[in-house]
C-alpha cells in the first residue's frame, strides 16, 4: 500500500534507551492515565501526551485537549522525537501531538482509524519501544481484509497518503521480547498534526 512505510530497527539500542528516558520525563510531568471510552469501559492501554495537544477519551467522547486531565499543560515534544519525524517525513508540517501509549502484557488496541485530525493529508508516524507488538492493518472500511506485522523496539512506521485512513490496531504484545523497559510492556509514540 502506497504511503505505508515500515523502517525496521530505525533506532539503535543507545537511541532507544535515550528515547525511553525522554518518555519517562514526559510521564513525570504528565502522568499516565487510563482513558474511559464513551460507553464507560476503561481502555487496556495507559496513555499520556506531549505537544500542543494531547489525545484523550471519556464519557464525552474521543478528542484532542490542550491540557492533561489534571489540568496541567502537556510537556513539549522532546527533540529526540521531533528528529525522527523530520527524518522520515521531511515534507510534513511539524507535529502538534505525541501520544504516548503504554501497553502492559495484556493490553490491546482494537482496529480504528486516526481521523480526529483536521488535516488528513498529513502523515501519522509511530515509534515502537520495548516488547514486540503484533500490528494489524486493514482497509478504509471496517471489516475488510487485514494483514499483520510484528513491530519491534526501535521500529518506525509511517501512515500517509493512501494508507492514512486505514484501520489498524494492536492484537497482542510479546512480553519479555525486549529488555529495554524496566519491566514487560511496550511504549508506542504516535505523532500527528492536529490542526
Amino acid at each position: 500500500m502506497r504511503g505505508l512505510l515500515h523502517y525496521p530497527g530505525w533506532l539503535s539500542s543507545d537511541e532507544q534507551r535515550a528515547l525511553a528516558e525522554d518518555v519517562r520525563q514526559i510521564a513525570v510531568r504528565a502522568p499516565l492515565f487510563s482513558p474511559i471510552t464513551p460507553s464507560g469501559k476503561a481502555m487496556s492501554v495507559r496513555m499520556t501526551s506531549a505537544g500542543r495537544f494531547g489525545w484523550t477519551a471519556d464519557r464525552q467522547g474521543y478528542r484532542y485537549a490542550p491540557a492533561h486531565p489534571s489540568g496541567l499543560p502537556w510537556p513539549a515534544i522532546p527533540e529526540s522525537v521531533l528528529a525522527i519525524w523530520r527524518a522520515v517525513v521531511p515534507e510534513a508540517r511539524a507535529p502538534e501531538s505525541c501520544l504516548v501509549n503504554f501497553y502492559g502484557p495484556e493490553a490491546r488496541m482494537g482496529l480504528h482509524q486516526d481521523r480526529d485530525e483536521r488535516d488528513l493529508s498529513q502523515p501519522v508516524v509511530s515509534i515502537s519501544l520495548g516488547d514486540d507488538a503484533l500490528f494489524r492493518i486493514g482497509s478504509e472500511t471496517r471489516g475488510g481484509p487485514s494483514q499483520s506485522l510484528w513491530l519491534r523496539s526501535g521500529d518506525v512506521l509511517v501512515m500517509g497518503g493512501e494508507a492514512r485512513l486505514l484501520h489498524h490496531g494492536i492484537d497482542r504484545i510479546a512480553p519479555g521480547s525486549s529488555m529495554l523497559l524496566r519491566g514487560p510492556g511496550r511504549i508506542n509514540l504516535t505523532l500527528r498534526v492536529v490542526s
